[in-house]
């Protein structure tokens, strides 16, 4: 079994199940080409015709009764240690690259596991948009996002909106890899009018895959930064890979392409489906007007579309929010949802998904901004803002770990963000772990005095900081991208005030 450390990584990957199409084992075994074996004391008769009732799962502890049970073989652990275990706990059958004896339930001996995994979310995909499944239910939208930063927080938008149209799939988290996307798809069943997949990539090919698991009616791409440039090579090369998911659409798609950024916006020459541009431009089919920020960095616009106009308020901090809700409401009007409707439920929506600008006010008067999930050079400006726009003159403090996958540009763009929180006057910078080292060195630069910024060797160094200095009116921010360590420290510093009350 995994640690329970590789167990929350795996399910940050890959989420939860639902209830699956009915799918037999024989039919199983075609789409994945593969073949069903029996490893028991006696051979089960009609084993074939058994049917996969409930989830796809790749962690044995999360079996269902009448689930499928699929072997993966992780970095450090191998499924089929866990066959067993997951036919003591109801599955219905399991996937596997070679059967396990004694393991008292069929398996489908398959060549590969993980695509064998893509393979049968497909096979859901089609019977879900067959002509008869169709008629019967209805259609199903395939909506793909992807972006270099938003992509969670649109997809989570999209759950709250597109329920306009019937039940939707956009399960919570970040689940846009080549394990994530089939679990999430495989929880589609004849009900499900939208579902939403979450697309990221680590190099060319891995969006085209992905869409081949789950081809997509709609493809919306947010933006196109510096997040993994170093694994990439040049945001040249990022685009070319986000890229491939309005490749992917059909004729009669629609991509939903951010105008206000130019290597998104050069997407439409690289599709046939419909185009809806979207920004703040006035050029822009679905845009943003009038935008302002209230005292706590919450942004209202006129959401402005070529059916009509309708006032947006969100609850999401920070005026980089616009643009994802704009993303939402190119999809929106694509699919037909009136205006008023749209900006009604963007109005409503809330955050879904932890450390993505999570703002908690304590109790003694201080308050944290944890958005340390991920962190590139636009997220961190964006976010850097929004502290000095929700502290509206209060003392602020920005904690910023390292933005990692960077490559060569690594060390300017670090001290670019040191020499941006000098002049945004954000009153307090600490600066941690090596990596972060540049962000120190950039504000000293430009001119941050003795005691305005600091560097911290680790985040128990800077709590230690932060828990002697932090005072009543405070704002802090904590950033930093996923593995550097500070997602936590938010969590701390608001647990903190509880600690020190009690």
């Amino acid at each position: 079994m995994l640690s329970t450390d590789e167990r929350k990584t795996e399910r940050d990957e890959t989420g939860g199940g639902g209830t699956l199409i009915r799918m037999t084992l024989a039919e199983i075994a075609e789409i994945t080409a593969g073949h069903v074996e029996w490893t028991g004391a006696e051979p089960s008769s009609g084993m074939e015709s058994l049917s996969v009732t409930a989830a796809v799962v790749v962690d044995s502890r999360e079996v269902q009764p009448g689930g499928l049970f699929v072997a993966r073989a992780g970095e450090q652990q191998d499924g089929h240690d866990y066959v067993e275990a997951a036919a003591a706990a109801g599955a219905v059958a399991a996937i596997v690259e070679r059967s396990v004896p004694g393991a008292d339930l069929p398996q489908v001996v398959v060549p590969d596991t993980q695509r064998a995994l893509g393979q049968v979310a497909r096979g859901i995909v089609d019977r879900r948009t067959s002509p008869a499944t169709v008629e019967r239910a209805g259609e199903l939208n395939v909506v793909g996002v992807t972006g270099s930063s938003g992509k969670t927080t649109v997809k989570d938008l999209l759950s709250q909106v597109l329920p306009a149209l019937g039940p939707v799939i956009a399960p919570p988290g970040s689940y846009n890899t080549e394990v994530g996307v089939p679990l999430t798809v495989s929880r589609v069943d004849e009900a499900t009018r939208s579902l939403v997949v979450e697309m990221g990539a680590r190099g060319i090919g891995h969006i085209a895959y992905l869409c081949g698991i789950a081809p997509p009616r709609i493809g919306v791409v947010l933006n196109v930064g510096s997040a993994h440039v170093g694994e990439f090579g040049g945001r040249d090369v990022i685009a070319r890979a986000k890229g491939e998911l309005v490749e992917a659409l059909p004729p009669e798609g629609v991509a939903v392409l951010n105008g206000d950024d130019p290597l998104v916006r050069r997407m439409a020459e690289r599709t046939s489906a419909t185009v809806i541009m979207v920004g703040e431009s006035v050029h822009a089919d679905v845009r943003a007007e009038d935008v302002q920020l209230d005292g706590q960095g919450r942004a209202s616009f006129t959401l402005v579309t070529p059916e009509g106009s309708a006032l947006v308020s969100l609850t999401l901090v920070g005026e980089h929010q616009v643009a994802n809700a704009l993303a939402v409401a190119g999809v929106a009007h694509a699919l037909g949802i009136p205006v008023a409707e749209t900006a009604a439920r963007l109005t409503a929506a809330r955050a879904l998904s932890r450390w993505r600008m999570e703002v908690t006010e304590r109790p003694d008067g201080v308050t944290v901004v944890n958005d340390a999930y991920n962190a590139n050079p636009e997220s961190v400006r964006a976010a850097l803002k929004s502290l000095v726009s929700m502290a509206g003159g209060r003392r602020t403090w920005a904690v910023l770990g390292e933005m990692l996958e960077l490559g060569d540009i690594s060390a300017a763009e670090h001290d670019a963000i040191g020499r941006l929180v000098v002049r945004l006057n954000i009153a307090k910078l600490i600066a941690v772990g090596d990596g972060a080292r540049p962000v120190y060195q950039g504000a000293s630069l430009e001119g941050s005095w003795a005691g305005e910024a600091m560097w911290a060797p680790d985040r128990a160094a800077a709590e230690e900081v932060l828990a002697a200095e932090l005072a009543a009116g405070d704002v802090v921010l904590v950033k930093s991208s996923r593995d550097a360590g500070l997602r936590h420290l938010g969590d701390q510093l608001v647990d903190a005030a509880g600690r020190s009350d009690s």
